[in-house]
């Protein structure tokens, strides 16, 4: 019998620490629905005691997100686990999941604590979990960095105050496959016989081996792999779902495990994530990845025609990306595009089919040949979180080439009160001075630091995709928009930026001290 490995998503949680990948309660339920329908084990959709807004995701999720376990994260002390206690309330099925640092640098430093209070402070934590909810997971914070003998110490002492979890985080990304085998196979020597606690692995991805770190961790005996879609997370970000669940899958002959993960729809989520913060997929991202399963070499290509399984170790089939291009016209009716969704992995409402089905017809009425990538371009922008007070009404653009011929721009937005602002600019090209002009009209200073452009599909007709990344306020933010007007891609990026720098503007800030981490 295969043993199954829990798979652990803590894309709301600790994927949204990284910059620029903040949500909305809106956007992480949208998420979280994802999540489950893929069949992830554990959502962890929060830091319940961090912020109000992050309180209210944690609820959100709670209540309306079924078939996975919901947890939220705390510190070990009564303040954190009451509001995750509160937060995860209405759960079908829920996890408090605790933490203290045990290594040396940690405790010195950063908690000003003695191993003795730290093993004191984890144990009460614990217990004082148990009293809310049966399923409590400890996590020792720089695990990697702790002396064995005292990580040892401190697992058997919340093991015995109630942990069913014991999480082993390489929280700054600093260990290798062997290292992270070897610990993973000390401790689970020292289990008690026969017991049912499940030790865990969470790696980021610093040196880069976090998915390398976590597989070997599955190796030696973790049965709990906790990870993010597209491995986004803090710094160099967490070990990738899709990546470590793909491993699982594809050489199963070698680690002998189970993640009950629908793998077709890694794509979807992949590209529902991004289209969420506002950022690419970089080409050459394992499993999920524009060139993952391209050929260009012609030796590969010879390969790929006589047998697909000399260059190809997975189906693009198993991770949810169509071998279909052109699918769909101007001519192309409601059913045939709800198909076309379905067979693409989404799964959407019959108002949510409506509404795209609308958008779809005006791409058509634009465009010649309508590709998958075009349809879950629409699909991505339908399920953009557009909150925020600013909409782009009106862009009008005049460019040249020669001298006299000055980038102008002109915009109408409507703005928090539902009043009209109108403004136009002169810049050094015109996706320059839409900026400008969609500034002015806001009255907002800002930098661009970055601006990425693609085309979506084929063709001359296709459509742009614009990532955009801009300082507002000393805080870096970024924007994408999807148009078949490059320009008018760019603009639509900067309506999400600007939304977002009001969101922090207005949203009450977070209740952690600064120098408490909320890291594992």
């Amino acid at each position: 019998m295969t043993d199954k490995v829990i798979i652990f998503d803590t894309t709301l949680r600790d994927g949204e620490q990284s910059p620029g990948c903040s949500m909305t309660v809106p956007q992480k339920l949208r998420m979280a629905r994802t999540l489950a329908g893929m069949g992830v084990d554990v959502i962890e959709a929060g830091f319940a005691a961090a912020s109000p807004q992050d309180f209210d995701a944690v609820r959100e999720v709670a209540r309306t997100v079924r078939g996975s376990t919901i947890c939220s994260l705390a510190r070990c002390n009564p303040g954190d686990i009451d509001a995750a206690a509160r937060a995860l309330e209405p759960a079908e099925k829920k996890r408090l999941h605790v933490f203290i640092a045990t290594s040396p640098i940690h405790m010195q430093h950063k908690l000003n604590m003695s191993k003795a209070e730290v093993l004191a402070r984890a144990v009460e934590g614990v217990r004082l979990a148990r009293t809310h909810v049966d399923n409590v997971e400890f996590s020792a914070e720089d695990a990697i960095r702790s002396e064995p003998e005292f990580l040892a110490e401190v697992m058997a002492a919340v093991i015995e105050a109630g942990a069913t979890t014991f999480n082993v985080p390489d929280t700054v990304g600093y260990t290798t496959p062997e290292e992270m085998g070897r610990l993973i196979a000390y401790l689970k020597a020292r289990l008690p016989a026969e017991s049912p606690v499940v030790l865990s692995a969470h790696c980021h991805d610093d040196l880069g081996m976090a998915v390398a770190n976590s597989l070997a961790a599955v190796k030696a005996g973790a049965r709990q792999v906790e990870c993010t879609v597209n491995g986004i997370g803090e710094r160099a970000g967490n070990c990738a779902l899709e990546e470590v669940v793909m491993a699982i899958k594809t050489r199963s002959d070698f680690f002998g495990v189970d993640s009950g993960i629908d793998t077709r729809k890694l794509y979807p989520a992949s590209r529902q994530l991004a289209a969420i913060i506002g950022s690419f997929v970089p080409a050459n991202k394992a499993i999920v990845g524009d060139n993952a399963f391209a050929h260009e070499a012609g030796i590969h290509q010879h390969g790929m025609l006589a047998n697909r399984e000399t260059y190809e170790i997975m189906r693009p089939e198993d991770v949810g990306i169509s071998r279909s291009t052109l699918v769909l016209g101007k001519h192309s009716g409601r059913h045939a595009l709800a198909d076309r969704v379905r067979e693409l992995g989404f799964s959407l409402s019959e108002t949510e089919i409506e509404q795209l089905f609308g958008r779809f017809k005006n791409l058509a009425d634009r465009k010649r040949q309508v590709f998958d990538a075009d349809i879950e371009a629409l699909i991505a922008g339908e399920q953009r979180d557009h909150a925020g007070p600013w909409r782009l009404d009106r862009l009008h653009i005049a460019s040249g080439l020669g001298e006299g011929h000055l980038p102008t721009a002109s915009v109408s937005m409507t703005g928090p009160e539902g009043q009209t602002a109108q403004e136009a600019a002169i810049g050094d090209g015109p996706v320059d001075a839409a900026l400008k002009a969609m500034a002015r009209a806001t009255n907002t200073e800002f930098e661009l630091v970055g601006m990425r452009i693609r085309s979506i599909s084929e063709g001359e007709d296709a459509q742009g995709e614009a990532e955009l990344t801009a300082r507002i306020d000393g805080v870096q933010l970024a924007g994408r928009g999807v148009d078949t007007d490059i320009v008018a891609a760019c603009a639509r990026a900067f309506v999400e930026i600007l939304n977002r720098a009001h969101r922090r503007q207005t949203t009450p800030t977070a209740t952690l001290p600064r120098q408490i981490s909320a890291a594992i």
